[in-house]
């Protein structure tokens, strides 16, 4: 029976370990990424990580710096590395025809190529807008601007989702065994590649971050109340359930403010970010819509630094009885 394992996970080099542990029990390793110039020789040592990267928009530095190394020793050890990644190909080739000198008008409305630019250009108009109104708009206003976002997101990962299973379902036929690597928003395409595969198939979704948390001893997921939204959308694209989408995204507007987002290298035994984002979400939890509108104006234009101190001392004023702060749960 061929055997497929799908890794859900947040891309810190933190989990790079785990997923190597994983990695090794497969055949092939499907990357989540658009096949990129210089992977090939980057894998035989005939371009350098570094150099490699450099020819790469990269997130996490870090977190692909060391993936990276990790691909060489795994394809050294005979393993068969793949990029997939259809719907960020299909961006990069739109982003190379504007930069031709093309326009959107010329992309033909029937392509592929028009849905991917226009799933895009969507979550990114209403990206930027969230941005421009949790400045200086109302709580309220920000609260609209969150729903309209995750709605957005949503429909972009559903295209990402979809068009990552079909071409996925193609190319596993030819292993008995292999790991696929995904975000862990992209839990739609294990339900998508579930339909598309033969019933005779083993198709298994492995939360990798679930296990960090098993490594030092806590509970809970790492979904952040954004995700916990968007997730909803992309499942239940026609959901309307005001009074828990209008307290997710108001978690949301305080969650963004405490996580961490630098990359942290130090340490990555203890799962520094996993523990945060564990802590973050332990917190956000405690708040209600009333709590959310309240910290809002205290904490919209303040560090992330500051913002713990405001959220842990409103905890400590408002919510006694209840679990321990930010501060307490990191530790």
């Amino acid at each position: 029976m061929q055997r497929f394992t799908i890794g859900f996970s947040i891309h810190r080099p933190e989990l790079i370990g785990i997923t190597a542990d994983l990695m090794q029990d497969h055949e092939a390793i499907f990357l989540e990424e658009p096949p990129q110039s210089g992977f090939d020789q980057m894998l035989v040592g005939d371009l350098s990580v570094e150099d490699y990267l450099m020819r790469v928009d990269v997130e996490y530095p870090a977190f692909s710096r060391q993936m990276c190394r990790l691909m060489r020793k795994l394809h050294a050890a005979g393993k068969k590395i793949i990029q997939v990644e259809p719907f960020l190909q299909h961006l990069l080739a739109v982003h190379e025809f504007f930069a031709e000198g093309h326009s959107p008008e010329e992309i033909p409305l029937d392509s592929m190529a028009y849905q991917v630019y226009a799933a895009e250009k969507n979550a990114t108009k209403a990206l930027l807008d969230y941005y421009d109104i949790v400045i200086d708009g109302t709580f309220e206003q920000s609260i609209e601007a969150v729903l309209r976002f995750a709605r957005a997101d949503a429909a972009r990962f559903r295209l990402r989702d979809t068009l990552r299973a079909r071409s996925l379902a193609d190319r596993l036929a030819t292993f008995n065994s292999a790991f696929i690597e995904a975000g862990s928003i992209h839990y739609g395409l294990y339900i998508q590649l579930k339909q598309r595969l033969i019933k005779q198939v083993q198709l298994k979704p492995v939360f990798l971050a679930h296990q960090a948390t098993h490594i030092i001893g806590r509970q809970g997921h790492l979904y952040g109340p954004g995700d916990q939204l968007t997730l909803t959308y992309i499942f239940h694209p026609k959901i309307k359930d005001g009074q828990r989408e209008a307290l997710l995204a108001a978690r949301s507007l305080i969650y963004t403010k405490l996580i961490e987002k630098e990359e942290q290298t130090a340490e990555l035994e203890t799962f520094p970010h996993v523990r945060d984002e564990l802590a973050c979400i332990q917190t956000v939890k405690r708040l209600t819509l009333d709590d959310c509108k309240r910290l809002f104006p205290l904490i919209r234009h303040a560090k992330s630094v500051n913002v713990r101190i405001v959220v842990e001392d409103y905890l400590a004023r408002f919510k006694k009885q209840e679990q321990p702060a930010i501060s307490g749960l990191l530790h």
